[in-house]
């Protein structure tokens, strides 16, 4: 992969690269009110800046896989279930992220309390049982760079949905802590893969609304 010189530190035009940079601009960046719109990410070295705001695509699927984990929660209600979507999430000086979706399983999940920063600390807490990114332009980078990223977060299932494609990548950790794809969710016991690509298919002639009824309808 070749990649772009690092940009300057706050910069005028939307990015969507990973660039070499140290945690210390990372944390410059987090901090700057200029970005608090700016999705970032960072892994041992590399950052990545997104300043674009949400598409109409973006949001429709965003909000029905936020949907789609509430209504599998209905169905199974003697599971506990936490659902933390943009939360940023760190692994000081390591790594950095805020995927779409962020789910807890159990009732160990991460509570915020007056005085605590505003985000998810690794370092005194559990990685999230499941996240995925919402894959509307940067289906490439949450392939590859974004899929390495939670890899080394150690989060046990990640999922990719492919706007344009219409269809979800799904991956879970495997023993060497390494992902490899899978066609059923561990963190959704018992779902299989294929119906949220089934469910993103109602799309073409329906609301994301009725595309979660759906949904609801097939894990019945």
């Amino acid at each position: 992969m070749t990649l772009t010189p690092l940009p300057p530190k706050h910069p005028s035009v939307p990015l969507a690269q990973w660039y070499p940079a140290p945690w210390e601009t990372y944390l410059t960046l987090r901090d700057d009110p200029q970005y608090q719109q700016a999705k970032l990410a960072f892994n041992q070295g590399w950052l990545w800046i997104d300043m674009g705001a949400e598409g109409i695509n973006h949001a429709s699927f965003s909000d029905l896989f936020t949907s789609l984990l509430f209504l599998w929660a209905m169905q199974h209600p003697d599971q506990a279930f936490s659902s933390l979507g943009r939360c940023l999430i760190e692994r000081p000086g390591l790594q950095a992220c805020a995927p779409d979706l962020v789910l807890y399983l159990g009732n160990d999940y991460p509570r915020w309390q007056a005085g605590d920063p505003r985000r998810i600390d690794l370092s005194v807490g559990r990685p999230p049982d499941l996240v995925g990114e919402i894959s509307d332009t940067t289906l490439a980078s949450d392939l590859d760079q974004q899929k390495h990223l939670y890899e080394a977060m150690g989060i046990p299932e990640y999922w990719v949905i492919d706007v344009r494609g219409e269809r979800v990548f799904a991956f879970q950790l495997d023993a060497a802590g390494q992902y490899e794809a899978c066609e059923q969710s561990r963190a959704l016991a018992g779902l299989a893969i294929a119906v949220l690509s089934d469910t993103i298919a109602q799309l073409k002639t329906g609301t994301n609304t009725r595309a979660a009824a759906w949904f609801a309808q097939a894990i019945t």
